[in-house]
């Protein structure tokens, strides 16, 4: 999937609403991607500018944590943990009928417009299997209640696009 990265001066922008006095690069990092989604290449220079960082520090942060995206996430976002918990209660089955209803892989990047992420613990171990669809926890999930879950956000992306 292409996608057009924020001008120069659009992330110059970015940065400068996000960088202020006392701010760390985690702070600044987690604004900049809650605010558009994601982090964008044509953030890294200002970042460094702002923090009198190197640019590859602030690329090496960006890199370094998962949760960090430098690319716009797909329009259907599903996180399913992966942890000894879920395990336990059926998260490796729920991972393989998600995988045949989406038609995606989990860890692979973007497929149509769904990315499937594992993820390590949601919190919900005496709910499990658990998962998030475009942020939005979802406790005991079998493969009928996904498919429910999974109809119901792809509804409301095609609403809010129309």
């Amino acid at each position: 999937m292409t996608h057009t990265q924020p001008s120069a001066a659009a992330s110059t922008e970015l940065v400068r609403r996000h960088a202020v006095q006392g701010a760390t690069l985690m702070t600044i990092l987690h604004a900049i991607q809650d605010e558009i989604g994601y982090v964008p290449d044509t953030a890294i220079a200002p970042l460094a500018q702002a923090l009198s960082l190197s640019r590859a520090e602030v690329h090496g942060v960006i890199t370094y944590y998962h949760h960090f995206r430098s690319a716009p996430p797909a329009r259907v976002t599903v996180q399913l943990c992966r942890a000894e918990a879920c395990r336990s209660m059926g998260t490796e089955a729920l991972k393989e009928h998600i995988e045949g209803r989406t038609g995606c892989r989990f860890d692979s990047g973007h497929a149509e417009d769904t990315e499937l992420e594992s993820v390590f613990c949601l919190g919900q171990c005496a709910l499990s299997p658990a998962l998030m669809i475009n942020g939005e926890l979802h406790a005991r999930v079998s493969p009928a209640k996904f498919d429910r879950l999974y109809a119901a956000a792809q509804t409301k992306v095609a609403e809010v696009t129309a």
